[in-house]
């Protein structure tokens, strides 16, 4: 560590220049400590608090104030964050949180994140640290889905970001690398996901420029897994109305439900008429780190790119999406381009051979990576492994004592870790499960969310915090009973 010097005083004479670094770096770092413990405080209790609530006007109003012109003292602002934010949150790291598919964060990986922000890298490219941290990164999805060293990985906000640049890859593997400029044209290109995939998988056509009416959206089995059979006929169907199919979507994990596509048959069927094989693996992908998971994504390895979040089930602070590609060589051609600003060099901060920008779309990026090495350095991959094995044993936990209650009815196969019931409600507007689920909210202990299951409204645990434990799969199922006799 370099020597400390003492907080900056200016010589007779001179001018002080302007500078935002602290004048007194003594009391700074005093702020900065008090930080550090407040927030450790916050989650070392985290499960005494609140999981939600709103936040009231005094807390709002902190945030209706006029442009700041003049400065705050630090310890100030932190005070008004500990009061108006903090307590505040959308709970995802409260061990009671079920609702949508969050992460719940660590604390190596927070650590991570404060030196991030100080390290301030941007990894679009040249030469540094952060972008060999990133390439570690990559190197270790490689072995974990038996990619070969030509593999392109790259960090983006998140999996919705990352099916969006696969949808651009299989554009340019379907119409050659010039519709980069000539766009789609005469083009009749179609894709192919399952009825149950998620919704950012039309956005991605959208954004294309393909156009949403160009993605089938192929029936489910009642697992919730995509009719192969369905689909292999819908290709035929294109194919002979003189469309051009491109890519087929499979899903690892639904969304709604957690089912897991037959990934082998949907690599059989892509092999078979020379489409793009992408999966969106925002849920499931990195579950090939359990031994017993593993075997339910048979299949998975045969993609031509994998779109996945470190920030879901691997804990890692949001945001951290990635993308990992069959051909890099491929993806670089899809984006990389010659700028003047971006002169590259032998030697120097501007020599490097991998520069980030040229493998998706964005110039500045965050140092990512850091606190996903740090989360994977930190309690290894094994750990997480048996993180999400207790993540689908509670869920296992929830349906056998959702099958236990009378008044409770499971809506969905459990294949991962997402649990959809309900409370039996005959009435005709179906209206009992939205109430409990927002009284549930309300009291603060847990959250699930609220979805349909077909036409009928279903309450839905999803359990990615690494921090739920038996006791809040009891609060649920006692919670849920309570609110419900107390609605009929």
């Amino acid at each position: 560590m370099p020597k400390r010097q003492d907080a900056g005083s200016v010589p007779a004479g001179e001018k002080s220049p302007t500078t935002l670094d602290p004048a007194d770096w003594s009391a700074t770092r005093a702020s900065a400590h008090q930080m550090l413990e407040d927030i450790l405080d916050h989650l070392q209790t985290r499960a005494d608090q609140p999981l939600w609530q709103p936040a009231p006007a005094a807390a709002q109003a902190a945030f209706h104030a006029p442009v700041p012109r003049e400065p705050t003292p630090l310890d100030a602002v932190h005070a008004s964050f500990v009061a108006n934010v903090l307590p505040y949150g959308s709970g995802n790291t409260h061990p009671g949180f079920m609702g949508w598919v969050q992460g719940g964060g660590t604390v190596a990986g927070m650590l991570a994140e404060m030196l991030a922000g100080g390290f301030n890298a941007n990894v679009g490219g040249r030469d540094h640290m952060a972008i060999t941290a990133e390439r570690q990164i990559t190197a270790w999805m490689r072995e974990i889905f038996d990619f070969s060293a030509e593999a392109g990985g790259l960090f983006l906000t998140g999996a919705s970001q990352a099916n969006f640049v696969a949808v651009l890859l299989a554009r340019a593997r379907a119409l050659g690398q010039g519709v980069r400029q000539s766009g789609i044209g005469p083009a009749r290109l179609t894709a192919y996901t399952s009825a149950a995939a998620h919704g950012c998988i039309p956005r991605a056509m959208e954004m294309a420029g393909i156009g949403s009416d160009a993605l089938r959206a192929i029936a489910t089995t009642p697992e919730g897994q995509i009719d192969t059979a369905a689909l292999a006929a819908a290709i035929a169907a294109d194919r002979a109305a003189g469309m051009q199919p491109f890519l087929i979507v499979g899903t690892a994990g639904t969304v709604n439900t957690g089912a897991v596509d037959d990934l082998n048959a949907l690599a059989d069927i892509a092999s078979t008429h020379g489409l793009h094989f992408h999966v969106d693996g925002a849920i499931g992908a990195l579950c090939l780190l359990s031994d017993r998971l593993a075997p339910r994504f048979h299949g998975i390895k045969r993609a031509d790119s994998i779109a996945f979040d470190f920030h879901k089930w691997a804990q890692v602070p949001y945001d951290a999406g990635f993308l990992l590609t069959r051909d890099g060589p491929a993806q670089r051609q899809c984006f990389a381009s010659d700028n003047a600003y971006l002169t590259r060099a032998e030697t120097g901060l501007a020599g490097g051979e991998w520069w980030p920008c040229d493998y998706g779309p964005d110039l500045s990026r965050g140092f990512r990576a850091l606190k996903t090495w740090f989360t994977f350095k930190t309690y290894g991959f094994d750990a997480i492994a048996a993180m999400m094995d207790q993540s689908c044993a509670l869920a296992q936990t929830l349906a056998a004592r959702v099958a236990a209650e009378p008044r409770l009815e499971l809506m969905a196969p459990v294949a991962l870790n997402i649990v959809c019931f309900r409370y039996r409600d005959d009435a005709p507007e179906d209206t009992l499960n939205a109430s409990i689920v927002e009284a549930l909210h309300a009291e603060g202990r847990v959250a699930p969310s609220l979805t349909y299951i077909g036409p009928r409204r279903a309450i839905r645990a999803a359990l990615f915090n690494h921090r739920t434990t038996p006791r809040d799969i009891d609060a649920l199922i006692t919670s849920t009973l309570r609110l419900g006799a107390a609605q009929e």
